[in-house]
């Protein structure tokens, strides 16, 4: 590919993140404003100038879903070697295998869940739970606080504890204690030896080095100083890094994150260049003037964002009497927002904590609404790979060879499905029992496309090692592709965006959460709720209740004081617009609208049903040719972009976020063929689609 092509479609500040020739560099990117698009430019564009080899870039992921979108999105480009990409974890965990095995040591067993070690150090007592000492033990690890230092690091945080720190710092040294006799090294652990084998040995820390020259880190504002150690250790004495991130999105530092990394990122890295994206292309301006309200009186919140979209309705706050009538008023809301070309995942309803979901799920199948809870299911809880992770922790031999053989077992039971599949009585498999196998042969491809995203990290995996790396990699993963309503927690819906969005709870004890005191609490309880409010493209409606039920017991509720933010910047919007309107001039054209407004109303849908009707007989016969889906060629949230747009140019395309390059560089022409002229005969590919 063209490198110049990779800048089509970018604003000033997009092209100039993506081109700058500056080391190190900070892209501070608000929400919506296309953070992945550019860090994926920039990597390939550095790629495709020379500027960076493929082989030698490491780009750092928070989750394993990130890593697998930026993944696919560099696929796209057309690069002859990919980069690497993945989480800190997997990857130190990869680097630091690598090492035991060169040096003919046993690795130590990853302890992938505390609670079981943390259970026996406790030793029976109630006075505190084993996840909330894990949750203790994260947030100093993630500090690089050691036990003795934990009372002292609480105090000077004023954290809240459960129990007295003390007490908590003798359980932590009895926890490094119980691992150290035990052989076991927990996931913190991974970031820490990772650093020191480096800080200590210049032969593998010359290795890594060369093996990793160019550094690209997404999500810097989540860096905790412990994964900044790692980061430093990477890096060496080199100034080729890039990261992106969002100050107004820093929303982990309960759990050790430090956004100083990002907002401070010129002193941490003297001589850096700093460009900011302040172009949002996702939300409405209703929505983002809502958003930007809540961020008010932080101190450290960067500039309001700059809407690039058009007027959408204006986001609602609604009362219930009690929490049920507000599940049940979500449910119809839900119902209602589901229109012809709207899935319902585009749809989200956003909660502050887990509680609130039982009464939503429960309203939801009542009305028979699809819906799934973001990161209730796992990949490692089911069975076929359950057992395979077994089978592999037993064998010897190298993980490439393993795969291969996965790679036939998959391609044999394909076999079996489609010869189910054309039995003419349908009964040679039972319809569950086909269904079954049919999501066990989608497990095991998931695994096995993991598998070889480990081979381009570490190229001599074993394949005991494999188990171990997955579960490193898979515990914030969610399977479930499902067409169905999801609902999130506020956390959780970071990076994420609908259509639509249902924030749910806004009470007083909620948002924010009771627990949340101090200054710093409370401005990460606003940043939180703007992270919730900025996921809505188009409808924003945010509800609470009277009265909500907790365990036995009924408690009055009251609104969340950031609700009268919200509602003043819904008010104080709609009174921009009507002020910036000549009241005489609005009457004449308001006359002359009322006027037109039949032939121009029945005009314009008239029109958007040609184009839809064009762009679904055309991806229809391409899906047909390709024996797939026509939702593989095109997603219905990609061809309705494409009908409210109305692109006329290849600029224009590139302005639909909701178009991969991928979708652009193989169908761009004729998407512009159709909207042009959408009566025309245009089923037939152009060349770029071949048959």
């Amino acid at each position: 590919m063209d490198p110049d092509r990779l800048l089509d479609g970018l604003d000033p500040s997009q092209r100039r993140a993506v081109t700058s020739p500056a080391r190190p560099l900070a892209i501070l990117a608000g929400a919506g404003s296309g953070k992945t698009r550019v860090l994926t430019r920039r990597i390939a564009h550095r790629c495709l100038t020379g500027d960076a080899d493929a082989r030698h870039v490491l780009a750092i992921t928070f989750t394993r879903r990130a890593a697998q979108e930026l993944d696919a999105r560099l696929r796209a480009f057309g690069l002859r070697d990919l980069p690497a990409a993945g989480t800190f974890h997997a990857v130190a965990y990869a680097q630091l295998r690598t090492r035991w095995a060169a040096e003919g040591r046993q690795a130590p067993t990853l302890l992938d869940r505390k609670g079981r070690v943390l259970a026996r150090v406790l030793g029976g007592t109630t006075r505190v739970s084993p996840g909330d000492l894990a949750a203790e033990v994260e947030w100093a690890k993630a500090r690089l606080v050691a036990p003795e230092r934990y009372a002292h690091a609480v105090a000077q945080a004023d954290r809240r504890v459960p129990v007295d720190p003390e007490r908590i710092a003798t359980w932590y040294q009895r926890y490094e204690e119980q691992k150290r006799s035990r052989g076991l090294v927990d996931f913190d652990d991974l970031l820490a030896l990772a650093a020191e084998a480096i800080d200590r040995d210049p032969s593998f820390a010359a290795a890594q080095r060369w093996r990793f020259r160019h550094l690209f880190v997404d999500e810097y504002q989540d860096l905790n100083p412990l994964q900044e150690r790692l980061l430093r250790a990477w890096l060496g004495d080199r100034r080729d890094l890039a990261v992106v991130g969002d100050p107004n999105q820093a929303i982990y530092g309960w759990n050790g994150a430090d956004a100083s990394f990002l907002r401070d990122f010129e002193q941490h890295h003297p001589g850096a260049e700093v460009v900011r994206l302040e172009h949002s292309y996702r939300s409405t301006p209703q929505i983002l003037a809502v958003a930007a309200s809540v961020l008010a009186g932080d101190p450290k919140a960067t500039p309001s964002l700059v809407a690039h979209r058009g007027d959408g309705p204006a986001p609602t706050v609604i009362g219930y009497v009690t929490d049920i009538d507000e599940a049940n008023g979500i449910a119809r809301a839900v119902h209602d927002h589901h229109l012809p070309g709207r899935p319902w995942s585009a749809q989200a309803i956003l909660v502050r904590t887990n509680a609130q979901t039982a009464l939503i799920e429960a309203a939801l199948r009542r009305a028979a609404i699809p819906h799934r809870v973001r990161g209730a299911s796992a990949l490692l809880e089911a069975p076929v790979v359950r057992d395979l992770i077994a089978r592999l922790d037993r064998l010897d031999e190298p993980l490439v060879t393993t795969l291969a053989d996965l790679d036939a077992r998959i391609a044999e039971r394909r076999g079996d499905l489609a010869t189910a599949a054309d039995a003419a009585t349908g009964e040679v498999v039972p319809a569950d029992e086909a269904t079954t196998a049919g999501r066990e042969v989608a497990a095991l491809e998931q695994v096995l496309r993991l598998g070889r995203d480990l081979l381009v990290v570490e190229p001599h995996a074993r394949a005991d090692g494999f188990g171990g790396w997955l579960r490193t990699t898979l515990r914030e993963d969610d399977a479930d592709r499902r067409d169905a309503v999801s609902i999130v927690s506020f956390h959780a819906a970071k990076g994420l965006e609908w259509s639509v969005v249902h924030v749910a709870g806004l009470e007083a004890g909620l948002v924010p959460i009771a627990h949340a005191r101090s200054p710093e609490d409370r401005a990460e309880e606003q940043r939180l709720l703007y992270v919730a409010l900025t996921r809505a493209a188009d409808v924003l409606r945010c509800t609470w209740a009277g009265a909500r039920t907790f365990g036995a017991q009924t408690v009055e509720r009251r609104p969340s004081p950031y609700v009268a933010w919200v509602r003043e910047a819904a008010r104080a919007r709609r009174a921009v617009e009507r002020e910036a309107v000549d009241p005489a001039a609005a009457l004449h054209e308001s006359r002359l609208a009322l006027e037109a407004a039949p032939t121009s109303a029945i005009a314009a849908l008239e029109g958007d049903h040609a184009v839809r009707a064009a762009l679904q007989r055309w991806r229809a016969e391409l899906a047909r040719r390709a024996g797939s889906k026509p939702t593989v060629v095109l997603s219905d949230k990609a061809l309705e972009s494409v009908v409210r747009a109305r692109p006329r140019t290849a600029d224009d395309l590139g302005l639909l976020r909701d178009l991969s390059p991928l979708v652009r560089e193989r169908h761009g022409a004729r998407l512009l063929a159709l909207v042009a002229d959408p009566t025309a005969t245009g089923t037939a590919p152009s060349p770029s689609e071949g048959t």
